[in-house]
Formats: structure tokens, C-alpha cells, sequence
């Protein structure tokens, strides 16, 4: 079993090379041929330990590695798990782990489905048995899995993987060739630097490193690559990296000043003005929202910290809805431009309350300001939730459109808060599925889609991880198992078309599967304890990184002011 995350005492992932001192063994204790000895034993203690790294990892030794991160960053050390948390019993979590390996036979399935069928290609067509190419072609699968193959203890398999790669070479992007920075920034550069951080492998961190050089001669303005950039340069000390990235970040924290933290979901990339009037939280937005707060989980930024707060408090005001009375009240955030509100929710904006509950345990908040951040990641993970619970398949729609405006959030639980807090909160109360159509306060958007997103089950994932609620691992299971019996292939899993009605799989199985979608309902009914969110920070496809502090050294190197 390839070992879980564990501390040690010291790690070059926290602190840089220039900080580091060997210890110091005072040989004044010793006299004579004593000293000699003693010498000679400590160097060839030192031989061993440096040759042997290589056999120990391979021999998989639970104690971990010397570049398991060691302690909690400054900027994260207040964080404590709330008392209110009961932890599961040994004998509750063997029945999840029962659970955990589940999804583990499903990655299997579809791992060997891809490998077997499509590999080198991009990805698998799990009807047909056939592959494609939509991301460069460089095999986005592979690089995307590594890091959930070693989360989920399939040694062979990633041994396998890291062979097969080891002497890759990803093309120079030709001046007439189409790469998607954004994707390729996520799937496959945080693909290998999270496979990295976890187990140490110097193939991998090379590989990054030329994806991130090859990335870097086309960079375009973009708010979804400073996880990825910040802890590259961290890795290999090339200013560049950090550079690049962090401009652009200045440009949104100039243009917050004026649009009070929504930003229009259009850029001109070459000027670094927005262009159009569409405001989202979905689809071209998310991630962007996203990397605020974890540019400070991950090291510290308090400028992104500041700008998180500044726009998911103004999401909050302006965003997030609920259907009017006579309905169930559900919670949902919607976009919006300067002519009107589109009171639809998208698939992809179910990412924003794992993100507010992240946020919450994390973030020294006042009170009521934590109390209206956990409420709203409990109101909209739970109406994403019932949009899968409401259909016959089990599977949510790509997007549900209300049937009518709602109202504002913030004006209800006003209203609430001045009627004396009587009851549950707006959009707290948790109603049943509605199996009948006719009696939803939403539509499902068209066509009614499910892409084996991720976003429901990662926030859903959030909220155990805050909550420690087993209702949240019990909902999470319901949608594993619709995802199992309708979406199974021969050769792994697929999209699929017509979820409350006549289910037909799309032939199409997105690498995002296995990287996010399985993972994280691995880590749902996994030890509530593993990759704690102190220590680790997942990007926007899953990956997880390690948090740190930037060296006094790095900090002159990089320019960095926090």
C-alpha cells in the first residue's frame, strides 16, 4: 500500500535548501579512535540513508518520505477542527471503507479501460472502445490520474505509469496550434506536480517543468494557473514562473476597485480590460473565484486572501437566490448582466459551496460572517444534491433553470433575522426529492445532460470535512451508486443524455473522472484525516498540493510582497 500523507520532521516542500543546516554532532563527546568510528558511522549512515531513498519508496515504508510536508504554515496554524465534530467510531469507518472500495474497483475499471483501449490518445469512447484527442493530444488521461492512482494505494499502476512517461517529450507548440492554456494548465501540469508532492519522484517534477516552459511562451491573461505557476516556481526556483502569474492577478486586484468583486466572465487579452456585461460564478468564472482563496490556503497571499472576501461577500449580496414561497425554497446562485437575472443554475457553480465552507473553517471570520458563509454552503450543496435525488436516473442535468424569479438570499434572511429567528433559516430546509416534474420549481436545462462532473460531490466532500455530518457521506454514496448502474460501460463509464427521462450514453469519458469526480468520493468515504486541509491545498481539477511559506530568500528572489 503506497503510504498516505504523514509528517516528518523536516521538508524541503516548506522551507528552501538555503534555509536548511545538517545537523551538528558535537565530536568533542568523543576522543581518540572513538571520534574516528563515530565519524565514519555517521557517513556511512548518511550513504545509506541518501542510496536507499530510492529502494525505501520503492519498498512503499509507512513512515513516509523526507519530502512529506513536515508542519502547518504560519498563515494556517490557528485552524483547529471544530469540537462539534464527532469523529467516526473504528467500526463506522470500516463500513465507509467498504465504500471507499467501491470507488477504487470503478477508477480500476475505467483506468484499465483507458490504458488498454485509448492510451496514448487523450481520452477513452467507453461505448465504442475507441479514443480521442481534445486536449494535445498527450495523453491527458494518464497525467491527470497519476496522483489519484497514489492516493488510492494502486503501486503497480503508477509504477507503471511513471515508467511509461519517464522519457516523454511533450511538443513545442507550433505557431498555428490551438492548446488550451487553462486546461492544460490544470489537467496535466497540476496532474504532475501533485503526483510529484506525493511521491517525491524527480521524473515528474522534470516533466512539469517542461510542460510549465512550454506553457509559459504562450501565457494570456487568465485568474485559473497561480496555484499551479506559484508552486512550480517554488519547486525550481525560476522567477519566471512567478511572474507571469502574479501580473495578472494585479490587474484583477486594479480592476476589483471598480466592479466590487464580480468580474465579467470576457477579458481582452491584449489589453487586460474586461469586455462585455455577464456575470457568472459557472462556466469561464469558477475557477478564477476559486484561486483567491486558495492562493492564500496554499502560501499565504493575503491580497488574494482580501480579494476572496471582498467577492464572495458581494456573491453572497448579489448572487445567491432563493425560490419564492410555495415552493421548496431552495437555495441557488445564478449569473447576471446589466439588463437581467438568468435564475438558472449550472452544474459547474456547484464547485462555490465546497469553496465557502473551505473558506469558513479556515478564514479567521467573525462570527456572523462564518454563520452566513456555512449556511450558504449548506443551502447550495443541498439544492445541488436534490437536483440529482429529483431525477429518475439519479443524475443532475447539466443546468436547472427556475420556473420563475426567486428572491435575493441576503433580503430573506434579513427579514428572518428581524422576525425574531424563528425557525430555520432561508433556504435551510433540506425538503424532499420531487420524483414528479410537474412539481419541481425548476426545469432541467436542454439537452439534459450529465458529463460526470465533479462539482456536487466535491463540495459535497467539503461539507463532511467541516461538519463531520455522515449525511453528507450518505448522500454522496446515493449519487456514487446512480453513477455506477446507469453510467457503466464494458470498457469504463460515460456520459450521458435524458436523465429524468430515456437514458443514452454519450461515448465520451473526460479525464476530470478519474482525477476529480472519483477521487473525491474516495476522499468522502475515506479517514476523515487524510490530506488534512491544513497541509493540502486540491486545485480546480483535484490535484493536491502541498501549502507552504515562502522562504525569506524566495521572497527577495521573486519580488514577493504578501
Amino acid at each position: 500500500m503506497l503510504p498516505r500523507y504523514q509528517a516528518l520532521p523536516t521538508s524541503p516542500l516548506s522551507s528552501s535548501a538555503t534555509e536548511k543546516s545538517p545537523k551538528k554532532y558535537n565530536l568533542s563527546l568523543f576522543s581518540g579512535r572513538w571520534a574516528t568510528r563515530w565519524l565514519f558511522a555517521a557517513l556511512a549512515a548518511a550513504v545509506v540513508v541518501f542510496l536507499g531513498l530510492p529502494i525505501l519508496r520503492d519498498l512503499n515504508w509507512e513512515w513516509g518520505f523526507p519530502w512529506s510536508q513536515s508542519t502547518v504554515p504560519l498563515h494556517l496554524q490557528g485552524y483547529t477542527r471544530p469540537s462539534s465534530i464527532r469523529l467516526p467510531t473504528e467500526e463506522e469507518q470500516a463500513f465507509w471503507d467498504l465504500r471507499k472500495d467501491e470507488v477504487r474497483d470503478a477508477f480500476q475499471h475505467a483506468w484499465t479501460g483507458y490504458r488498454s483501449v485509448a492510451f496514448p490518445n487523450d481520452e477513452l469512447t467507453p461505448v465504442m472502445g475507441g479514443k480521442s484527442n481534445k486536449f494535445n493530444g498527450w495523453g491527458v488521461t494518464l497525467f491527470d490520474s497519476l496522483d489519484t492512482l497514489w492516493m488510492m494505494g494502486l503501486e503497480d499502476e503508477f509504477s507503471s505509469a511513471v515508467e511509461t512517461v519517464k522519457d516523454w517529450k511533450f511538443e513545442e507548440i507550433k505557431p498555428d496550434q490551438f492548446v488550451p492554456f487553462f486546461e492544460t494548465t490544470i489537467r496535466y501540469l497540476g496532474g504532475l506536480l501533485s503526483a510529484y508532492a506525493l511521491s517525491g519522484n524527480e521524473i515528474l517534477l522534470n516533466l512539469a517543468d517542461d510542460v510549465g516552459r512550454i506553457l509559459i511562451k504562450a501565457f494570456n491573461e487568465a485568474t485559473s494557473c497561480q496555484l499551479e505557476f506559484k508552486y512550480l516556481a517554488k519547486l525550481t526556483g525560476k522567477r519566471e514562473y512567478y511572474d507571469k502569474v502574479q501580473a495578472v492577478m494585479e490587474i484583477f486586484y486594479n480592476a476589483s476597485n471598480a466592479t466590487n468583486g464580480l468580474f465579467v466572465d470576457q477579458w481582452f487579452g491584449s489589453t487586460g480590460l474586461p469586455s462585455g456585461n455577464h456575470i457568472t460564478v459557472g462556466g469561464g468564472s469558477d475557477s478564477g473565484y476559486e484561486y483567491f482563496l486558495k492562493q492564500w490556503v496554499m502560501s499565504g497571499d493575503e491580497k488574494a486572501r482580501t480579494q476572496y472576501l471582498t467577492s464572495i461577500n458581494s456573491i453572497i449580496d448579489n448572487l445567491i437566490y432563493v425560490t419564492p414561497n410555495g415552493t421548496r425554497g431552495l437555495m441557488y446562485v445564478t449569473d447576471t448582466d446589466t439588463y437581467m437575472t438568468a435564475h438558472r443554475q449550472e452544474h459547474l457553480s456547484c464547485f462555490l459551496p465546497g469553496l465557502l465552507a473551505l473558506g469558513a473553517a479556515l478564514l479567521d471570520l467573525p462570527p456572523d460572517v462564518r454563520e452566513k458563509h456555512e449556511w450558504a454552503a449548506s443551502g447550495l450543496t443541498y439544492t445541488c444534491y436534490i437536483a440529482y435525488a429529483d431525477q429518475q436516473s439519479g443524475l443532475a442535468p447539466e443546468e436547472i433553470r427556475m420556473n420563475g424569479p426567486g428572491v435575493k438570499w441576503v433580503d430573506e434572511l434579513r427579514r428572518w433575522e428581524q422576525g425574531g429567528r424563528q425557525g430555520k433559516a432561508p433556504g435551510m430546509g433540506e425538503p424532499p426529492a420531487y420524483k414528479n416534474w410537474e412539481l419541481r420549481e425548476y426545469a432541467n436545462g436542454w439537452p439534459s445532460v450529465y458529463l460526470l462532473r465533479p462539482e456536487t460531490i466535491e463540495s459535497i466532500f467539503y461539507m463532511w470535512r467541516t461538519t463531520g455530518d455522515v449525511k453528507w457521506r450518505e448522500r454522496g454514496y446515493e449519487i456514487f451508486r446512480a453513477i455506477s448502474t446507469r453510467t457503466r460501460t464494458k470498457f469504463g463509464f460515460s456520459s450521458v443524455v435524458g436523465v429524468d427521462k430515456r437514458l443514452r450514453l454519450l461515448d465520451e469519458m473526460p479525464s476530470y473522472f478519474l482525477a476529480e469526480t472519483l477521487k473525491y468520493f474516495y476522499l468522502l468515504f475515506d479517514e476523515i484525516d487524510t490530506y488534512p486541509m491544513d497541509r493540502w491545498v486540491f486545485n480546480t481539477e483535484a490535484h493536491p498540493l502541498p501549502t507552504f511559506s515562502w522562504t525569506s530568500d524566495e521572497r527577495e528572489a521573486f519580488n514577493i510582497t504578501l
